[in-house]
């Protein structure tokens, strides 16, 4: 629970709201277990017929912690939200703060299903750690020995005996309540991120799925993920049902106790009645207790979840004190050696010379680390040996944002948000006119088509760019990068998912559009590219020559 409590730690204002959620908890919680005292009381004498004046006190008393239990209760739930959420807020602060810096080549070995379901699903443990852990079992911990001091008061041994029924709830119950459901809790944060994983992956792949009437297949592995959440709920289900059982048997087990021991003592019967009666109000107050012992579990599973994408290796470091951008915009790869994994180098020993305004196709069949290429060059990844420089400068004494500003990428998967051709366009450049906007669509060879839509440049493009064909997508994806004003593009495999005649003129058009800018084209189909750029081969190790238009990965 420290990792949990670390990862939701309060910050500024918020501590002092989770101490008047606690204080109010407590009180509301209290004012529930004198109503109830102070009712038996007032029964019980009411009964002899006192005078009225003998039960005034009592009758105000009542009158006061039935309201107060209601006021309290209100100003416990708005503090104890108020502060839950601000601790929310603040821990999804630091992990997008967090994520920022590992997008995307730390995050690559994630499903994005998974990941999703980590940052909204697991972070909301948040929640459940402060109102149905921390606070539910201070405020039993502070009213359970309140009301034990309280019926010490009236008789020493039945204070003794609740307060042993009160340690049993507060520890036993919660630690056998834990041991039965603990498998069940940690498997459930793994399968809700399967499911989600799954059910994001088969949302994604629907069309692909259905053309080559895999349906059954991909539904039964979801329903199998599903089958297996289901089954850890349930598991988790019978705990908390046994743990209230538990329970019940602690509170009416210290009513019973009150009952043999007050029938054989000196006492009256209005105080037999409190002793009797008053343990039985413990069962609201340590009521939260087993389901509290089982999200502890869950919650620690889940926070664990999140805390691995944390803690997982920063792909970039940034420079202490950057240098300034230099002037010079020639590439120079010298002896680089990259990867995701230390123990297997995807790039080994690669070098390659980029001139300012020159044209180089990069070969390389599939996994030969043109991707992992692309992302040093970005400042996504850093280098494990060798220098990327950038204007005679090493990369790596750059600042990220600046070398990106230099630098562009247009990937086979560029992606095209939910919305206008103007909004997907202004990401690159917020505030562009729309002069501007038409200049870059007119470049990327998708001006005219544009111009023919009834809404123009308003046109909504659907999710993932559903409403216009893979080559528009990508001419789209193209005049947002041309917008951005990058000296140097970066192509990886960017006529993937296009036909042979669609990629080859949309690979003209690109290096048409490019103008004065460097351009470095990753592709495993360099017979597609025009031919001022026919690639050569070239073996592991020797360093090309500057005038070579293309280069080969080893």
């Amino acid at each position: 629970m420290s990792t949990a409590l670390g990862l939701a730690k309060p910050e500024g204002t918020t501590t002092p709201r989770l101490a008047l959620a606690l204080l109010a908890g407590v009180l509301a919680s209290g004012s529930a277990v004198a109503l109830l005292a102070t009712s038996a009381w007032l029964i019980t004498t009411a009964a002899a017929q006192p005078p009225v004046l003998t039960l005034l006190v009592a009758i105000v008393a009542v009158r006061a912690f039935g309201v107060g239990r209601g006021f309290f209760r209100y100003v416990e739930r708005l503090a104890a939200h108020d502060a839950a959420y601000r601790v929310l807020g603040e821990t999804r602060s630091r992990i997008t703060a967090r994520l920022e810096e590992l997008a995307p080549a730390g995050l690559s070995s994630l499903r994005s299903g998974d990941l999703l379901a980590r940052l909204l699903l697991d972070v909301d443990a948040v929640l459940d750690l402060w109102l149905r852990v921390v606070l539910p079992v201070l405020v039993a911990a502070l009213t359970g020995t309140a009301t034990v001091a309280l019926l010490v008061v009236f008789l020493p041994s039945a204070g003794v005996a609740v307060a042993v029924a009160v340690a049993l709830a507060c520890t036993v119950v919660p630690w056998v309540t834990s041991a039965t459901a603990r498998r069940a809790e940690r498997s459930i944060a793994g399968a809700r991120g399967e499911v989600a994983a799954s059910a994001t992956e088969t949302l994604l792949t629907a069309a692909d799925v259905v053309a080559f009437s895999a349906v059954d297949d991909v539904l039964r592995a979801f329903g199998a993920a599903d089958a297996r959440l289901a089954a850890a709920e349930r598991r988790s289900a019978w705990s908390a049902g046994f743990g209230n059982a538990l329970l019940v048997l602690c509170v009416g087990g210290a009513s019973l106790a009150g009952l043999v021991l007050g029938s054989s003592a000196d006492i009256s019967g209005p105080v037999f009645a409190v002793l009797v009666l008053t343990p039985l109000a413990l069962a609201d107050v340590l009521g939260g207790l087993p389901a509290a012992a089982q999200l502890a579990t869950r919650v620690r599973s889940s926070l664990s979840r999140v805390q691995e994408v944390l803690d997982t290796r920063t792909p970039v470091r940034e420079p202490e004190t950057p240098k300034p951008l230099p002037s010079g915009r020639d590439l120079v790869v010298r002896s680089l050696d990259a990867g995701y994994n230390p123990q297997a180098a995807v790039l080994r020993g690669v070098d390659l010379t980029v001139p300012f305004g020159s044209r180089v196709v990069v070969t390389g069949a599939s996994g030969a680390g043109k991707s992992t290429l692309a992302s040093v060059l970005l400042r996504f990844l850093e280098p494990w040996g060798g220098q990327v420089l950038l204007g005679g400068v090493d990369v790596s004494q750059l600042a990220g944002d600046e070398v990106r500003s230099v630098v562009g990428l247009l990937t086979q998967e560029s992606h095209v948000f939910d919305t206008s051709i103007r909004e997907n366009l202004l990401l690159a450049k917020p505030g562009a006119s729309d002069l501007r906007l038409w200049k870059a669509l007119y470049q990327a060879r998708l001006g005219e088509f544009v111009k023919s839509l009834p809404e123009g440049l308003d046109t909504m493009v659907g999710e993932h760019g559903a409403r216009l064909s893979g080559g528009e997508r990508q001419r789209l994806a193209f005049a947002r990068l041309l917008l951005a004003d990058h000296d140097v593009l970066v192509l990886d495999e960017p006529t993937e998912h296009l036909d042979e005649d669609t990629a080859r003129v949309l690979l003209m058009d690109l290096f048409a559009a490019a103008g004065r800018r460097t351009v470095v084209l990753l592709t495993h189909r360099p017979e597609l590219a025009p031919e001022l750029t026919q690639p050569v081969e070239i073996l592991a190790g020797p360093t090309p020559h500057p005038l070579l238009p293309a280069t080969n990965l080893p």
